[in-house]
């Protein structure tokens, strides 16, 4: 199996939003995260105008890929996260929003900051404190520090840790307390 680099995530936080935010009108609509199937990733590729290869991504075994809708829409994927289970953390290898939400003409705000929240949720779950972490860019560390409360620990590495976790699933998940 060919092996990638880790070239560092470089997801821009458009904007921290109760859920998904359409950019045009202002209304808000209720998200679900789950795991992606085989059957959505016929539609997520190059062809489509998604960045990353997330069918090398469904098939590294100890990465879950899971997938952003809308709450009774679960055909059309808002943005996509890949996870892997550390012992004592989360680490984030991949997040893309879907094409339609990139640029300055997206049609929802808010999808790369649901789906780091919900990292960290999941790191709580799995009884981690919220820790999370992933490689940055290098010109996107501060935007990381000042946008998701994420430490720099050195070279690349970026860690987000319980105080700044909780404000992010506050944020997005306020009632799964």
């Amino acid at each position: 199996m060919k092996k990638k680099l880790n070239i560092g995530l470089d997801f821009l936080i458009d904007k921290l939003t109760n859920s998904i935010e359409n950019v045009i009108s202002g209304d808000s609509f209720a998200t679900e995260i789950s795991l992606i199937t085989i059957s959505d990733l016929k539609k997520i590729n190059k062809k489509n105008h998604w960045n990353f290869d997330w069918i090398f991504e469904f098939k590294q075994p100890q990465r879950d890929i899971y997938k952003l809708t809308i709450v009774n829409n679960q055909t059309v994927v808002q943005g996509l996260i890949s996870l892997e289970i550390k012992q004592d953390h989360v680490y984030m290898h991949l997040l893309e929003s879907a094409p339609f939400n990139k640029g300055k003409s997206k049609l929802y705000a808010g999808v790369p900051g649901n789906l780091v929240a919900f990292a960290c949720k999941l790191s709580f779950q799995r009884g981690q404190e919220g820790n999370v972490s992933f490689l940055s860019k290098t010109q996107l560390i501060q935007h990381y520090i000042e946008s998701l409360g994420a430490d720099h620990i050195g070279g690349r590495i970026m860690i987000i840790q319980t105080i700044a976790a909780l404000k992010l699933i506050n944020k997005y998940f306020p009632n799964e307390k």
